[in-house]
């Protein structure tokens, strides 16, 4: 499924979404809505590019209201590296595709640079595995035109699968 979504404008606009297979069919739906359960955006501010399976590149910003600047550090405001890597981890839930991901494991994170207030994070995710239970992305992070994080493997396993140690 390839979903393109306008960056301009503040509200998305309903968007073509074509899925190709045995049965190819094209859908029109809220872009941002189908991408995300629950139509939010959780983890990134915009959605440019979905392609399930593939890849998928979102936008977020950073204001300079969050309350994890006042702790994290006073006088140099640093966003924590877990909320980069949540956002990561949002965008590949989206490139997964439909269903309920979770996530599994992460490998080789590099936090290379700070993210403070007033930055614009785009990241990238891109599908290095894709099964129906357990998808593997590789994430890249990027700020002020450089790399300010990375992570090699972010695994996913659908919800639906069986957790070890369970019935």
């Amino acid at each position: 499924m390839t979903t393109t979504v306008p960056t301009a404008g503040p509200t998305p606009t309903p968007a073509t979404a074509s899925v190709s297979g045995a049965g190819s069919a094209t859908v029109t739906a809220s872009p941002v809505a189908a991408a995300v359960p629950g139509g939010g955006l959780g983890g990134f501010d915009r959605l440019l590019e979905a392609v399930v399976g593939e890849r998928a590149a979102a936008v977020r910003n950073v204001p300079a209201t969050l309350t994890c600047f006042t702790d994290h550090f006073p006088r140099h405001p640093v966003l924590p590296g877990v909320l980069l890597l949540e956002s990561m981890a949002a965008l590949a839930r989206t490139a997964a595709g439909p269903g309920t991901w979770r996530l599994a494991a992460v490998r080789g994170v590099r936090f290379k640079h700070f993210v403070g207030p007033g930055d614009q994070v785009h990241l990238a995710v891109e599908v290095t595995a894709h099964g129906p239970h357990r998808t593997e992305c590789r994430a890249t992070a990027r700020a002020g035109g450089r790399v300010v994080a990375t992570a090699r493997v972010l695994a996913l396993v659908s919800d639906e699968t069986t957790r070890e140690g369970t019935a």
